[in-house]
């Protein structure tokens, strides 16, 4: 479910950390209650979780006799399951059109109420829960008490993993969503989101989620007008392992919340849907295929919002968060998706789980270009983007003609790294990877980054040429960059001498940058140790282990 974009961030670790059992003992910001938070431990990249580097992230590990097993109960179950979804679904779809058919613009701007409601919201919640136990999910064990309209006007729902979660809807009495308007297009789905009178919102127009906004706060204060609310507050969906950072959306209006946790205790867990891994239709081949699949809803108590959190809905949605973490027994994370790339958060800043510089010197090593050539197609984009005259951007063919590839498609999956479309801004292309090359140092970096931004040759940037800069350094836009122009800015101007000094002086912004923009040890991936006492850097340049590395130079 979409939800509304945060713009005030705490500080996090860079790697996924997780919430243990211990004696430290934390109160949670404008509280009074203590909560038994956190040590913070981050993962190597090697350990345990190594299949699982972040939440975004979710495969279906099948044995060999399971996956027999599946392919067997799947080609009886998979087309008979489908058909009767798909029955229930045809059915509801002119039933949910009944229930707003002859209303005006203004009475459906209301709630439904009268013989339309009893009528309708039954026969459509009896036929929503015929569609997923026909999927398989026989039981649905429900925990706790559902809070009232006026204990509890909305409700926030996590882990969402994906689009069966929506099997919520049912011990909720189909509450109100929150819901893309591109979805009304949907067959079926169109009807339902009508027949729920969601509120939506376009993620293309700034102007739509303000009035989301408006519309989720008047219901969720108009003291029981309209119906209960359901909000996933992640807004996008994860493999569980997480609570990534809520979104304010449900939190605005400052009203008491309940959290509701959702589990699926079965040996395999198959109805994740994430940014990487299981697709949607493996997701539903792999859960259909079992002869059943358990699902466990938990309304926790209301949660009554302090005056604090009432004032600073960001931070009431990081408590909420942390409280149902610590339920679930997973980490509370500051991991957000922005777009479409899943990021953690640091001093504003918006730092890729997957960096698209290291991507990118991976499939240059995998086409097997040499660190000098490297070095040389970087000396080029520079010498393109300071003359100016072919423009910032380039397309797939003109990538492929500078970096010297023979494979377009090598191209275009650069471009994909950083942009939408097969084209990607050389200024930024440059300074990410040419930050983790390391054929400069950081300061000379951030010399030409300072010059190529502040293109009207002024001697300082702008807050919103901040942003662009960060952008380019990091490989992916930044949008919160106002913490650190206050810290770097002085009387209203932001130098480059002063952004050095903030970024390599400042704990947070220190760690930003050693972190995200230096080059890996000798010996990760892709380049790895080798023998007699030499290693291969991250440009596959060969240094003897008693020299000292002259690329990797940090500030000087």
């Amino acid at each position: 479910m979409e939800q509304f974009a945060s713009s005030k961030v705490p500080v996090s670790g860079a790697g996924l950390t997780r919430l243990v059992g211990g004696p430290g003992c934390q109160t949670v910001k404008g509280r009074g209650r203590q909560l038994c938070l956190v040590v913070m431990e981050k993962y190597d990249c090697h350990s345990a979780t190594q299949d699982y580097p972040h939440p975004f992230t979710h495969e279906v590990k099948l044995t060999r006799a399971q996956r027999i097993r599946g392919i067997i109960l799947g080609s009886i179950l998979f087309p008979l399951r489908v058909t009767l979804a798909a029955l229930f679904f045809l059915i509801m779809w002119p039933l949910a059109r009944l229930r707003l058919a002859g209303l005006s613009e203004e009475e459906r701007a209301r709630p439904v109420t009268g013989w339309r409601r009893w009528l309708f919201h039954s026969i459509i919640l009896l036929l929503s829960r015929a569609v997923f136990f026909s999927l398989g999910f026989l039981w649905v064990k429900v925990k706790g008490r559902r809070a009232d309209l006026k204990e509890a006007p909305v409700l926030v729902v996590a882990p969402h993993s994906g689009f069966l979660d929506m099997l919520v809807l049912c011990p909720t009495q189909l509450a109100t969503v929150v819901s893309r308007s591109e979805n009304t297009s949907l067959p079926v789905i169109g009807a339902l989101l009508e027949f729920n009178q969601s509120v939506l919102v376009s993620r293309k127009d700034p102007e739509s989620r303000k009035k989301a906004v408006t519309q989720v706060t008047e219901r969720l204060t108009s003291n029981g007008y309209w119906p209960q609310m359901l909000m996933f507050p992640e807004g996008t969906t994860t493999n569980g392992r997480a609570l990534i950072k809520f979104k304010p959306g449900a939190f605005l209006a400052g009203v008491p919340v309940q959290p509701v946790l959702l589990r699926y205790p079965n040996k395999l867990d198959t109805v994740r849907w994430t940014y990487k891994g299981t697709t949607w239709t493996e997701t539903l081949w792999h859960t259909t295929s079992q002869l059943y699949t358990n699902m466990t809803v938990e309304f926790l108590p209301v949660y009554n919002p302090s005056q604090e959190e009432k004032n600073d809905p960001n931070l009431y949605a990081d408590n909420v968060q942390k409280l149902m973490a610590k339920a679930l027994g997973v980490p509370a994370t500051d991991y957000v998706m922005e777009g479409r790339v899943p990021v953690s958060k640091l001093g504003g800043l918006s730092l890729p789980l997957e960096s698209p510089a290291r991507e990118t010197l991976s499939l240059l090593h995998r086409n097997g270009l040499e660190a000098s050539e490297v070095e040389a197609a970087l000396n080029r984009m520079i010498d393109r983007c300071q003359s100016g005259a072919q423009g910032s951007k380039a397309s797939a063919e003109e990538l492929a003609s500078v970096l010297g590839l023979t494979d377009r498609e090598s191209a275009v999956a650069i471009c994909d790294l950083y942009s939408k479309d097969e084209t990607v801004d050389i200024r930024q292309f440059y300074l990410s990877v040419a930050a983790l090359s390391g054929f400069v140092s950081f300061k000379s970096l951030l010399h030409t980054a300072f010059t190529l931004f502040d293109w009207e040759g002024r001697g300082s940037l702008s807050a919103e040429e901040l942003s662009d800069l960060m952008g380019a350094l990091l490989g992916v836009p930044q949008h919160s960059t106002a913490e650190l122009y206050r810290e770097a800015s002085s009387q209203g101007e932001l130098t480059e001498e002063n952004l050095l000094r903030v970024l390599t002086t400042h704990p947070t912004y220190q760690r930003v940058v050693n972190e995200y923009l230096q080059p890996e040890e000798a010996g990760s991936p892709p380049f790895t140790p080798m023998a007699n006492g030499k290693a291969v850097n991250n440009n596959r340049n060969m240094h003897n282990g008693n020299e000292p590395i002259h690329y990797n130079k940090k500030f000087e």
